[in-house]
């Protein structure tokens, strides 16, 4: 990443799209002094581009400037997909490797033109340290916010072990059974810094396994500590008590009826429907066989249908949609390759305008983040995190995925190194298989 700290970085020329909402418009200037936009518009006086010392210049002609991506839901600590070659442990045993993947995962993230991140989960506290290497600048990564292991009852995602062993360490939620363990959880998660609070119900949605009153503990305790809530719901009952409960934003939603999505338009709620892991499952399946996959494609085909109806209803009743990927998730959600899927997904699916589905994945999702003043639009006086593409994606949204198109990323005020790549997939099956070698003589 290139320290333009004590430079003023021009960025000339260029369509800029503002992440605001209003159309595209031609500019002449965007400057950039330490880790704030200082002006756009015309060139201001007192600016020399030719003191080359002080004055670094990006020319954008031909090209469209928007704000940095911001994925609200990618999970760097799972464990997935796994490093080739890897051959001991499994998911999340050893929080040393999982700590050093996770921070590998960040710059491939990065440098797919997503600045920014909200992490809705993840192992130990290993996302909080991730947060924190980035921020302090030990390692390169986007700008992170973060939950820690989700909070959990029995029946709910993440309690996959028998009731007899609990949640172990290395597993991805906490079991809480009552409001009173929900609420000591949030304290504990709190003291050692995350960002938001976590809930899990059903991985489907088929049971609601939190009570509106547990939910309404846990957010205000949550809010007491100046933290948001999310909760990953996809059934009808939970929706709707979710958004009675006050959380901040709801994930999945897609069992919801048009009577909960009233509620929680009611109530103002933000929804993150991560279509992106729904399509991605569907096309995976595709390309390996129904038998690998081992779900009814079929079944899969009419959950994708269902998301596209339910983001109509979102837009429909206003209800601020944020953008997720689920990436990490899986061993088919590779990082790096699908974070801006979900915008070209609302564009296909919900009928949304590709300016209000770039709007939804950095203006929209700095909410994620808790910087909704700070961040997700090129204006004065935001903290300038920005990407330059090559081609236009107001004209085609679909650009925007898998970061083919962006030519330039600055973070926080500074240019990254494109060239600087993590170690590629196969030099590390290469490694993998030299270390089995090793082992072997």
């Amino acid at each position: 990443m290139t320290d333009n700290r004590k430079k003023l970085l021009v960025i000339r020329n260029g369509t800029l799209i503002s992440g605001s909402g209003p159309n595209a418009v031609a500019n002449d200037t965007i400057v950039i002094e330490g880790n704030r936009i200082r002006d756009i518009g015309p060139m201001p006086e007192g600016v020399q581009l030719a003191d080359t010392k002080n004055v670094q210049v990006i020319d954008a002609q031909g090209k469209w400037v928007m704000p940095g991506l911001i994925d609200a839901h990618t999970h760097l600590s799972y464990g997935h997909p796994k490093l080739p070659g890897e051959a001991r442990g499994k998911g999340t045993f050893r929080p040393e490797l999982n700590t050093l993947r996770a921070a590998w995962n960040a710059q491939k993230v990065l440098r797919a033109g997503v600045t920014s991140i909200s992490v809705p989960g993840g192992s130990w506290f290993t996302d909080v340290a991730v947060r924190d290497a980035v921020r302090l600048g030990l390692i390169e990564g986007p700008r992170i916010a973060c939950a820690s292991r989700m909070v959990a009852t029995y029946g709910s995602i993440e309690d996959e072990d028998p009731s007899w062993t609990g949640t172990p360490d290395h597993s991805l939620g906490v079991l809480c059974n009552s409001a009173g363990d929900m609420v000591t959880e949030v304290r504990r998660q709190a003291k050692h810094g995350v960002d938001f609070i976590k809930l899990a119900d059903s991985r489907s949605g088929d049971t609601q396994c939190i009570s509106q009153a547990e939910m309404a503990a846990v957010v205000a305790e949550a809010h007491r500590r100046n933290l948001r809530v999310a909760i990953h719901s996809r059934g009808a009952g939970s929706t709707r008590d979710a958004a009675l409960a006050g959380v901040d934003w709801i994930i999945h939603a897609d069992l919801a009826t048009d009577a909960d999505l009233e509620i929680v338009a009611e109530a103002g709620v933000r929804v993150m429907p991560t279509a992106t892991f729904v399509e991605r499952l569907l096309t995976w399946g595709r390309e390996v066989g129904q038998d690998v996959v081992q779900i009814d494609l079929t079944h899969i085909e009419q959950r994708m249908e269902k998301m596209g109806v339910m983001l109509q209803k979102l837009r429909a009743l206003g209800i601020t949609v944020l953008c997720g990927t689920d990436s990490g998730n899986y061993p088919w959600m590779p990082y790096g390759e699908l974070h801006g899927n979900e915008p070209d997904i609302m564009v296909r699916y919900g009928g949304y305008a590709p300016m209000e589905a770039i709007v939804a994945c950095t203006r929209n999702n700095a909410f994620a983040l808790g910087l909704e003043d700070e961040l997700g639009t090129v204006e004065k006086g935001k903290l300038a995190d920005i990407i330059i593409l090559d081609r236009d994606p107001v004209a085609d949204i679909s650009v925007l995925k898998s970061g083919a198109s962006v030519s330039t990323i600055i973070k926080n005020g500074r240019i990254v190194d494109m060239d600087a790549q993590p170690p590629a997939e196969h030099m590390l099956a290469i490694n993998g298989a030299a270390t089995k070698k090793r082992s072997a003589a």
